[in-house]
């Protein structure tokens, strides 16, 4: 491998912005091209300083370029084709996640990786961040069982309900969103994934046929532990609770609140997903006067990464996966069970069964 990675960058959106930018601030990267359909390619060259390689066809901007690592920020239902041919090119992938629209394509995704012997890291960006970082840890203590709950609900309207319309013609909010949260259920338990139950609600005609914009799920993991997930996204959504991030054990309860880093008017924006003001932890031991013990605990988040800053961290785990040779299958067995997870509540809002893994 080179001393600079040289990355074709498919994808100009909300995503695929922000990791062109790490890319460009990056001593370690070298963006090579740009692709998109539309014009959101001319804005991010214009944005990191001008003269890159545009391309509206990314088979076309793979074989001119014949870069040594690919990022993918594009719709769902692309991923697994783009980064297939990626791996056969000889390239690394970073890919937003899902990975693929199946559990079958991801392993196939998967397994293209390891026959090629390349890196595929998946955009997993609160891995990233130190405060779902100690959210997790803070979660640990807590005890077995865990309850935890959370939602990500977005009133969104302009420009981002096209943007949503438009990512719903391959995937729902349950699945866009969610593999971020059940993932991190996954991390806080340590436990297997059990069962899957799901409900779900069409609350627009102006959908995809078949697709949902309203969707809650609820898995049960291997060591009593149970996770509660929401996600809704449109003009009709309430900005009431649309941000819950709770998780409670015998030993108490941890909780992010987002304070004033959050416009409930503005719940669609992608930097206000990942705000955090604190954390709140809770202890439950009583005195004989069944008192609290311990007051609440206050853990201030005053210095947080926005969302850039994240991307770019993603970003750098992606160069030291590359050029120090990072061990990823934890990784990938990560990613393709958070899928598998929310690809079972499609299916069980879909039959109306509770779905086993």
């Amino acid at each position: 491998m080179a001393s600079v990675v040289r990355v074709l960058v498919i994808g100009c959106g909300n995503m695929g912005r922000s990791h062109a930018k790490a890319y460009h601030e990056l001593a370690g990267f070298q963006i090579v091209g740009l692709v998109a359909r539309g014009d959101s390619k001319h804005a991010v060259d214009k944005e990191i300083g001008g003269g890159h390689a545009l391309f509206d066809d990314w088979q076309i901007a793979l074989a001119q370029t014949k870069p040594d690592a690919v990022c993918i920020s594009t719709y769902p239902d692309t991923h697994e084709a783009i980064a297939l041919a990626a791996f056969a090119a000889g390239c690394h992938v970073f890919t937003e996640k899902p990975v693929a629209p199946s559990v079958v394509s991801c392993e196939r995704v998967i397994a293209a990786a390891r026959t090629a012997k390349r890196q595929l890291v998946v955009g997993y960006i609160l891995r990233h961040h130190p405060s779902w970082q100690a959210f997790i840890h803070e979660a640990q203590q807590l005890g077995k069982p865990l309850v935890m709950r959370m939602n990500l609900n977005q009133q969104s309207n302009g420009r981002m309900w096209d943007v949503h319309r438009n990512l719903m013609a391959s995937s729902s909010p349950m699945v866009d969103c969610g593999v971020h949260y059940v993932d991190v259920m996954c991390q806080m338990t340590k436990a297997r994934p059990l069962r899957v139950s799901a409900i779900g609600a069409r609350l627009s005609n102006d959908l995809p046929e078949g697709m949902y914009n309203y969707g809650q799920l609820q898995v049960s993991f291997s060591d009593g532990s149970v996770g509660w997930y929401e996600a809704g996204w449109g003009p009709m959504m309430s900005t009431a609770a649309f941000f819950v991030k709770d998780v409670v054990g015998p030993n108490g309860a941890v909780t992010i609140e987002a304070g004033d880093k959050i416009d409930k008017n503005a719940s669609d924006d992608v930097g206000s997903h990942t705000a955090t003001s604190a954390l709140r932890v809770h202890h439950a031991q009583l005195d004989s006067n069944n008192a609290f013990v311990k007051p609440d605990r206050l853990i201030t988040l005053a210095d947080e990464p926005d969302h850039d800053e994240l991307c770019k961290r993603e970003q750098v785990y992606f160069l030291d996966a590359i050029t120090k040779g990072i061990d990823l299958t934890a990784h990938w067995s990560a990613a393709r069970d958070s899928l598998a997870i929310v690809l079972a509540a499609e299916q069980s809002i879909k039959t109306g069964q509770v779905i086993s893994l």
